[in-house]
């Protein structure tokens, strides 16, 4: 499937991409206006980071126990009340007099909820797309999540001028609700894609299946651990530029859609794969030059070329979606969802403490460098793979490593 016309006549896609693109609206506003308020009120460039993006380290925990229920539960229902579970928790984050640590245990819980959310609508996508569509329909939906990061962010960032910073997260509470009403309403009822019920047993067999083949690990180091490095750097924008963070956020979103554009639409599906590792550099590479403190105009160009980069993950995904039978598409990608936002997370502490530590600027060149490093290794290691397939310890039990359907149903 290489037209967008055909893409957007397949039934269902248009009102799944809606039911999202409100629920990140929802999500860049109240993330900005929840960093906002508490930057506000502590003074911490680490609590401001940990509040946007360590939320997504609850994940973690939440994966652990439920992310077999991505395959497992009816997509549905499963999206419509994780989208209510985020308007009620951010309808309590807006009180009045709320103190911090209640803030830090509310993003707890959301996060807890969302550890399913990655893989539920990943599993979805991939069964409302035939096989040929799914990267075009991927970079589609990450065309529009970053429309909405720019939106968002950008309209946060005027909201957050003219409203208090609780205002605006009363209104990202509302379209979380409008968001459960498009699933609910959208989306057909859907039985679950495997059999058995959610548990933790089968979450941790599963997830030990997907890691026991040595391509199927490498893929996922590679959508995690650099992707997350950078996201520690985008994490101190607040501290960084605190009157210019909006729209350095809403400039990174504008990278991404034209990266995701390129890699999902322009590039030849034979050209994809050797991406990888160029994408993954570019993501980090401006972030190198932040320790001198570049002006506003020339840090957000940078952020906007980095960005670029983002687009690795459709290259990553489509390999990571080669080696993994159909029935554990949920669980797959909600397993590099998980690790993804959970790497993020990490990332915002460790780039927070680092900037208390020494500053901004500083921390943002660290976590680039890391991440450099990250990828250089990762290809190296792809490299050597390459050279030896079928070494002792690599899955080969299936076209290009993937399991048996009786192991993926955990009878084998």
């Amino acid at each position: 499937m290489r037209s967008y016309r055909t893409l957007f006549r397949t039934p269902e896609y248009t009102p799944f991409l809606l039911s999202f693109a409100v629920y990140a609206a929802a999500q860049t506003i109240g993330g900005l206006a929840l960093a906002t308020l508490v930057y506000r009120a502590t003074g911490s460039p680490l609590l401001s980071a940990v509040s946007m993006f360590g939320p997504q380290l609850a994940q973690l925990l939440g994966a652990a126990f439920l992310l077999s229920g991505a395959d497992r539960l009816p997509p549905r229902a499963i999206l419509t009340v994780i989208s209510l579970a985020f308007a009620a928790g951010t309808a309590v984050l807006a009180l009045p007099g709320l103190p911090v640590w209640a803030v830090f245990v509310v993003l707890l819980l959301q996060g807890l909820v969302a550890s399913l959310g990655g893989g539920v609508r990943g599993g979805l996508m991939n069964e409302i797309l035939p096989k040929d569509g799914y990267v075009l329909g991927r970079s589609v939906f990450n065309m529009l999540w970053g429309l909405v990061q720019v939106t968002g962010f950008a309209t946060g960032g005027a909201l957050l001028a003219l409203l208090a910073p609780r205002v605006c997260l009363l209104l990202a509470a509302a379209f979380y609700a409008a968001s459960a009403l498009v699933n609910h309403v959208g989306l057909t009822p859907r039985p679950p894609r495997s059999a058995g019920r959610p548990s933790f047993s089968a979450t941790w067999r599963t997830n030990a299946l997907l890691w026991s083949s040595r391509p199927r690990r490498l893929a996922y180091l590679g959508l995690w651990v650099p992707n997350g490095l950078v996201v520690g750097s985008d994490s101190l924008y607040v501290s960084y530029a605190p009157a210019a963070a909006g729209t350095m956020y809403a400039c990174g979103a504008l990278g991404m859609f034209v990266g995701d554009l390129a890699v999902g639409r322009l590039v030849p599906p034979a050209l994809r794969p050797r991406l990888a590792t160029p994408l993954r550099l570019l993501l980090a590479a401006p972030y190198l030059f932040f320790v001198l403190r570049p002006s506003v105009p020339l840090s957000v160009v940078a952020a906007t070329v980095a960005s670029v980069g983002f687009a690795a993950s459709l290259v990553l995904q489509e390999r990571l979606m080669s080696l993994t039978p159909d029935q554990l598409a949920g669980q797959a990608l909600g397993l590099h969802t998980t690790g993804m936002v959970a790497l993020q997370g990490i990332s915002a502490v460790l780039a927070g403490t680092l900037a208390q530590l020494t500053s901004p600027p500083t921390a943002m060149t660290l976590m680039a460098t890391a991440s450099v490093a990250v990828t250089l290794t990762l290809f190296a290691l792809e490299r050597r793979e390459e050279r030896q397939p079928g070494a002792p310890g690599d899955d080969a039990r299936g076209p290009a490593g993937a399991p048996t359907a009786a192991e993926a149903n955990g009878t084998g």
